[in-house]
């Protein structure tokens, strides 16, 4: 393909300057930042390129929440209490558990009722959101100082201006965009791989329970015969996993998408039409191996693919695997988190599994981390949400500032959410001078924890 420039002709759109905080990208961590800020009394405004909030959890179709526990206790608390117990309450096959329960501890997700969850959250606190608005540029006042973000929708472009920006877009669009200095993948920007969830539904149940279960370490799941079989091409290797978000539905982190890159809309438009094929063939191969799933169907798959990994930035701190292993902790510490290190492989190591015993693969696994124990956790400092280049700019979710392994623990949405509460607070109290730099940490520590939050 042949790419040339173009130069736009000068013109005027519309500026919408109203406003003290705006997020941009509401999944997980945008859906808390903006409810966090609006909260504070800031004037916010929360823009999302799709029609829902959730993102990965939603529009991904991601099945249930993870990194939730430290193994003892909920260590991701404030706003990501708030959501998981809402979904809990909600979700009756899960209000029936005890609470000690790991499906307590990290839930399903039923998408349309996580979506209403986060409508209400967002809105009940203040903050206006605007849907079908992709924010695809950025004006700058100074070399660190956004002046204002250029999104497009319907109406066209249009330009939104606040005191301080929360960038939730996943990727660090608006902080690239503003000269942050990121990192991209491993050392020579190879990216993990994507996975487009589905669901599945009008499963046997009871079949289900007294057979062979999905996952692939099981050394009966229909997996591992699709992956010999010539008849599902798609499915090349073991990455398996389901919960039931509802009965006789399960959804599905299933599958590997090789080669994608969500800030290059070319592998991602091919990607989502692979995906869609990939998830077809699991459904026809778990229907042929698995007499639980004889009489289902395909329900949906993702309008969102599931990525795990693009842009992350340099901050003011970079959260590193030693970090991790040292379960360190930080004054300017704004969570704990406590999930594992969880890098997936690329094709060639993905397919090289594939061919692996299940004992070789458990001792692989074992080898590659050392997870922590029942109530270890590390702290993830303020300074991870800010960039050195940028006074008005935060960053929350999974492109905050760690290395390529950390990101691995602290991209996981219950996490993301964690953040992007802290850098909302924080947007608030810095929205009047727009100096993200200067906010006191041990103020925001002490707010974070009247709201709720666990900073032993």
């Amino acid at each position: 393909m042949t790419m040339s420039t173009h130069r736009l002709a000068e013109r005027t759109i519309p500026r919408d300057s109203g406003w003290d905080v705006i997020v941009a990208g509401g999944g997980p961590a945008g859906c808390a930042a903006a409810t966090a800020a609006a909260r504070e009394g800031a004037r916010t405004l929360l823009l999302e390129a799709t029609s829902a909030l959730g993102g990965m959890g939603t529009s991904g179709l991601v099945p249930w929440f993870c990194g939730y526990s430290d193994g003892k206790r909920v260590i991701a608390r404030g706003l990501a209490e708030h959501v998981r117990r809402t979904c809990i309450e909600q979700t009756p096959h899960l209000r029936r558990l005890p609470e000690s329960h790991g499906l307590r501890r990290s839930p399903s997700i039923d998408p349309e009722l996580l979506k209403r969850i986060y409508d209400d959250m967002v809105t009940e606190a203040g903050a206006t959101v605007r849907f079908n608005t992709q924010v695809c540029a950025v004006e700058m006042a100074d070399a660190s100082t956004v002046d204002a973000v250029i999104a497009a929708g319907k109406a066209g472009l249009s330009a939104f201006s606040a005191g301080v920006y929360v960038d939730c877009t996943g990727d660090a669009d608006v902080a690239t965009w503003a000269g942050a200095d990121v990192q991209k993948g491993d050392e020579k920007g190879n990216l993990q791989p994507a996975t487009h969830c589905f669901i599945i539904g009008n499963v046997d149940e009871y079949a289900l329970r007294t057979g062979p279960q999905v996952h692939f370490y099981d050394p009966e799941s229909p997996i591992h015969k699709a992956v010999r079989s010539e008849k599902y091409p798609f499915i090349i290797e073991l990455h398996s996993c389901n919960r039931e978000i509802g009965p006789g539905t399960y959804g599905f982190n299933t599958g590997h998408v090789f080669d994608v890159d969500n800030t290059d809309p070319v592998t991602v438009s091919e990607a989502l039409i692979h995906g869609r094929r990939m998830a077809a063939q699991y459904r026809d191969a778990l229907a042929e191996f698995l007499p639980a799933y004889a009489n289902s169907f395909l329900v949906a798959t993702g309008s969102l693919l599931g990525i795990r990994e693009t842009r992350r930035i340099l901050g003011n701190y970079v959260l590193t695997i030693d970090d991790y292993h040292a379960r360190r902790s930080f004054p300017d510490e704004i969570c704990r988190n406590a999930y594992g290190i969880d890098v997936h492989s690329s094709k060639e190591n993905a397919l090289a599994a594939s061919r692996m015993t299940l004992d070789q693969i458990k001792e692989r696994n074992r080898k590659q981390v050392r997870s922590y124990k029942p109530g270890e956790s590390m702290g993830v400092p303020y300074r991870c949400l800010t960039s050195p280049a940028l006074s008005n700019v935060l960053v929350a979710g999974r492109a905050i500032s760690t290395d390529r392994q950390t990101n691995g623990s602290v991209r996981i949405m219950a996490c993301c959410i964690n953040t992007g509460e802290a850098a909302g607070i924080a947007a608030a109290r810095a929205a009047a001078d727009g100096q993200v730099h200067n906010v006191d940490t041990d103020a925001l520590r002490a707010r974070l924890l009247e709201k709720g939050a666990y900073l032993p």
